[in-house]
């Protein structure tokens, strides 16, 4: 499965792209103002065969929109031909921190394939961005190639999402060791080795324990080659009590993974299971609706294996 689209709606709020080489216009063509700067999540963005990189972007935004009152920032393509890794973008960004007080939503890397395959992304230490924004509530991260994450305590995060098709294992024990004493909702997109996702589910053992995570709500542990291991694991999680959500979704989840989660700890509390793209035989697709009968199970895209072999996560390249 390809990252097909950007996002379109952010905190609640339409995007709206800015960029320097293509200001906005209507359908006749005609330049339009720009909305209200807390109306609207901006995405930032350096279109393709552009002569100005992501600073004359950002200096037009500044320029253009009173930043005082902005709520939400995608961060879009910000090379200018060859990939080059974020730092320098979001570097730029966080310099002016001090001037988003209102800020509580950031996406770094709202890329989709058409501009850079989500595993081609060339990232970098994103810890600025939750040191030098103690309001954001919501952090979204779509590239693995080169991701950096050191443990940190923030306040006010409430959504955490590490979109990747290659997670590092360092960023998945940054998050388990962070202090994030509001965060509701935490996904992990673990993806393949080959693209730099060397995790292991003893780096994800602490997150489970629910310790450091005292209001999450929604888990996501999703995309994984060791699907199975993490079903099982989380068959005896104490975070799973208190859990309204949570998705397995997107890996290589099998019956056995399957099984070791229904004989575990009851599940009938939650209000969804996810486990969308998986490797269950239609005995077992049924197992999990008779067992879950109040829950709300996804049990689409159901793929098929080659003689027990062939197995592939939603997202790697």
């Amino acid at each position: 499965m390809f990252i097909t689209r950007t996002i379109d709606h952010f905190l609640h709020l339409p995007v709206v792209d800015f960029s320097v080489d293509k200001p906005r216009r209507n359908g006749r063509g005609e330049r339009i103002d720009l909305p209200e700067p807390g109306t609207v999540a901006w995405r930032l963005t350096v279109p393709y065969g552009s002569k100005s990189g992501f600073d004359a972007v950002w200096s037009a935004f500044l320029a253009a929109v009173d930043p005082a009152t902005v709520r939400a920032l995608l961060l879009g393509p910000w090379w200018i031909e060859e990939y080059v890794p974020v730092a320098d973008a979001l570097a730029t960004i966080v310099a002016d921190a001090g001037r988003f007080p209102a800020l509580e939503g950031l996406v770094i890397a709202d890329v989709s394939y058409e501009d850079c395959e989500i595993s081609w992304l060339e990232m970098s230490d994103v810890t600025p961005a939750l040191t030098a924004f103690p309001g954001l509530t919501d952090l979204v991260v779509r590239g693995g190639n080169g991701l950096m994450l050191a443990p940190v305590r923030h306040e006010r995060l409430t959504h955490l999402r590490f979109e990747t098709g290659g997670l590092p294992a360092e960023v998945v024990r940054a998050v388990a060791a962070s202090e994030l004493p509001a965060l509701e909702s935490l996904e992990l997109w673990f993806g393949v080795d080959e693209y730099g996702g060397d995790a292991t589910i003893d780096d994800v053992a602490p997150i489970l324990t629910g310790t450091r995570l005292p209001a999450l709500r929604h888990l996501g542990l999703e995309n994984s080659e060791f699907q199975d291991e993490i079903a099982a694991a989380v068959a005896h999680a104490p975070v799973v009590a208190q859990l309204g959500t949570l998705s397995l979704a997107m890996g290589v989840l099998s019956d056995e993974g399957a099984a070791a989660l229904l004989d575990g700890q009851p599940l009938t509390h939650l209000k969804s299971l996810d486990l969308h793209h998986h490797y269950l035989s239609e005995p077992m697709q049924e197992r999990v609706r008779q067992a879950l009968p109040g829950v709300d199970v996804d049990l689409s895209e159901a793929e098929e294996e080659d003689d027990g072999e062939w197995r592939y996560v939603a997202v790697s390249e």
